[in-house]
């Protein structure tokens, strides 16, 4: 998914979940940020590197893929953007290091979207919005894996538009300073590497933007399907995923009982959701302005532009002691967070992909200093 997403879509499910016109610019704020706080930014304020919640094309591009890089990138990318929907799932004749990086596979309503939602429940707004980014990335982001892999996610050339007047077929290319051509279905992917491990086959990197698009729907071949035919409905999927954070926000105001997968309020978004399709299925490259309108009809009050460095010079400034009790020391301690839990839980599950993982509620601490903030945060409540 795209800022008008993360950032105005989320606003708007925050505000319709019950949160003020400021909690909710608090949320999207930081579910936007997932997609900017890279080592490069943290770099810059000084801040805990482990806190990275995504990696820079440049830097990615340095990214070592010896078991330690490959750690490292399946560390932030299965943690925040392709969430693993089971982690104990099962595949016929298959070899356990082909069924670790099959269990990667990203998808909604699994047993890691109810733990990073739970995870969230009473903690800072900022935590709430690093949860939506990852449950809404569920929805788009589901049938890739966060970890470089050719036999999981790469994909051949059958990409089909799915049009009311019939299927259209997909053009890819490799230039990334080109915009994508909704009109004549141009689009841009990542190069084909017959390398395993190439950075080119993390994510859905071979499908180019496609899954970020609200209003495409498409149908394609993916390698771990043994390139049998997916199609993907995008605008019905968006919906769901808007419906389900508005959900997962009211349970964490207290507004319902418990989070539940599968679980979404329809009743809440009902009244606008002639306006939410129409906004999902209009053919644009980014759908921001639509969302912010959207916004101000509900809120009656504008949502400023996402500015990435808006934060900083609090936390510069900030005393050492009080770093955490920033704007961006709450996120990243959000992000330190959920990254241990998706971490732990994929260690657990008897794969090494993301490394080795200690449960700190359980252990205490072990391993990176940077996680020392969590054993103080809990031992401050």
């Amino acid at each position: 998914m795209q800022a008008d997403f993360h950032y105005y879509a989320t606003y708007c499910a925050a505000f319709l979940a019950g949160y003020s016109h400021e909690e909710s610019l608090t949320i999207s704020y930081s579910a936007q940020l997932v997609d900017w706080c890279s080592r490069t930014f943290l770099s810059k304020l000084k801040a805990p590197l482990s806190a990275a919640t995504t990696q820079l094309q440049l830097e990615l591009m340095d990214a070592n893929t010896d078991p330690i890089g490959l750690h490292d990138i399946t560390r932030i990318w299965s943690s925040f953007h392709f969430l693993p929907r089971d982690l104990h799932a099962e595949r016929k004749k298959c070899s356990k290091r082909y069924r670790n990086k099959y269990r990667l596979i990203c998808g909604p309503n699994g047993d890691l979207a109810a733990e990073t939602v739970e995870l969230a429940k009473g903690k800072s707004l900022q935590a709430v919005g690093v949860a939506m980014h990852v449950i809404a990335d569920t929805w788009a982001h589901q049938n890739f894996a966060g970890t470089p892999s050719l036999v999981i996610n790469n994909t051949n050339q059958y990409f089909y538009e799915i049009l009311p007047d019939g299927d259209h077929k997909i053009q890819f290319r490799h230039s990334a300073s080109v915009p994508d051509d909704i009109e004549h279905r141009i689009y841009t992917c990542s190069l084909f590497q017959s390398s395993e491990n190439s950075i080119m086959n993390l994510g859905h990197g071979r499908a180019g933007h496609l899954p970020d698009y609200s209003f495409i729907r498409y149908k394609y071949l993916p390698a771990w399907g043994d390139y049998e035919e997916i199609i993907k409905d995008n605008p019905s999927d968006y919906y769901y995923a808007f419906c389900q954070l508005i959900f997962a926000m009211q349970y964490l105001r207290g507004e319902r009982s418990a989070f539940e997968t599968e679980k979404y309020a329809w009743e809440t978004a009902s009244p606008y959701e002639e306006s939410i399709r129409r906004i999902l299925e209009t053919r644009q490259l980014d759908s921001s302005g639509d969302w912010a309108e959207f916004a101000r009809l509900l809120s009656g009050q504008d949502v400023p532009d996402f500015d990435k460095n808006r934060y900083e010079q609090e936390y510069i400034q900030a005393d050492k002691e009080a770093k955490d009790d920033t704007f961006l020391g709450r996120f990243f301690l959000a992000a330190l967070a959920q990254k241990s839990m998706v971490t732990n839980r994929i260690f657990l599950s008897g794969s090494m992909l993301a490394g080795f993982s200690v449960d700190f509620a359980n252990k205490g601490f072990r391993g990176i200093r940077d996680f020392r903030r969590l054993v103080k945060q809990s031992e401050r409540k």
